[in-house]
């Protein structure tokens, strides 16, 4: 695959619950195993071989990244921003509450991903509860199994900035699943709701609504699906839940 550079969104606000409870600008700056959550996404990123772009609050980081941009205020247009300034045509976009990534779970993804302009990782339920039992996360039931989003995705910046409108649409009716639901496709919602819904059957819907070639990567690697949403998370990872594993 050609260069390919990283844009961790390391934004929030500092009255989420986590941050507040640690007095953190954002909760990708919590402490975990005496560093900000969001270096151990950089140092894994950068033992693979990435430079890096972060976006969030003003703060020193270690690996430094190339650029750090401040929090625009949202996801999305956190993400547009980076995206303006990234070099390469295709970028690596992870979340900054994620520990337990690790630069071989990187270096499959950038080796794995099929072609498409975007490029969206899966993690099974099974790679989960091997390596860490008994955390909750939240599943989607498919034909091919249970999989949870990683956190993770690969974008060609050309054809996504042509469907930045459809995602802002999306976010804005985060709050209306009568009207996600209309917009996904009814069909669609009750094949996904019966879980029968197939990956290759998801990637083109997908697809279709972003008007550009989207599809799904199974990553074996827990770390990818498993970040940091809530104190309950940090609690069951501070009282030693974790069984070690080769992505910790």
């Amino acid at each position: 695959m050609a260069a390919v550079e990283a844009i961790v969104l390391a934004g929030g606000r500092p009255d989420d619950p986590l941050a507040k409870r640690f007095g953190v600008p954002s909760k990708c700056f919590v402490p975990f195993r005496g560093r900000p959550l969001v270096e151990h996404v950089l140092e894994a990123l950068a033992a693979s071989g990435l430079t890096t772009l972060v976006v969030g609050p003003e703060h020193p980081l270690e690996p430094a990244p190339r650029l750090q941009l401040l929090d625009r205020g949202g996801m999305l247009e956190n993400l547009e921003a980076a995206l303006e300034v990234a070099h390469s045509d295709k970028v690596l976009v992870a979340s900054g509450d994620m520990p337990f990534l690790s630069a071989e779970a990187i270096r499959y993804i950038l080796g794995q991903a099929p072609k498409a302009g975007l490029v969206y990782c899966a993690v099974r339920k099974e790679e989960i509860e091997r390596s860490f039992p008994g955390m909750r996360r939240t599943y989607a039931r498919l034909r091919e199994g249970s999989f949870t989003g990683g956190n993770v995705i690969l974008l060609d910046k050309q054809l996504f900035s042509s469907a930045l409108g459809l995602a802002r649409k999306v976010v804005a009716l985060r709050k209306n699943p009568l009207a996600l639901a209309q917009m996904i496709g009814w069909g669609v919602l009750l094949k996904l709701l019966l879980s029968r819904l197939s990956i290759p059957e998801l990637e083109a819907r997908v697809s279709h609504l972003l008007g550009m070639s989207a599809r799904a990567l199974v990553v074996p690697f827990a770390g990818v699906g498993v970040d940091i949403d809530k104190e309950e998370d940090l609690v069951w990872l501070e009282r030693g839940a974790v069984r070690t594993g080769q992505d910790l």
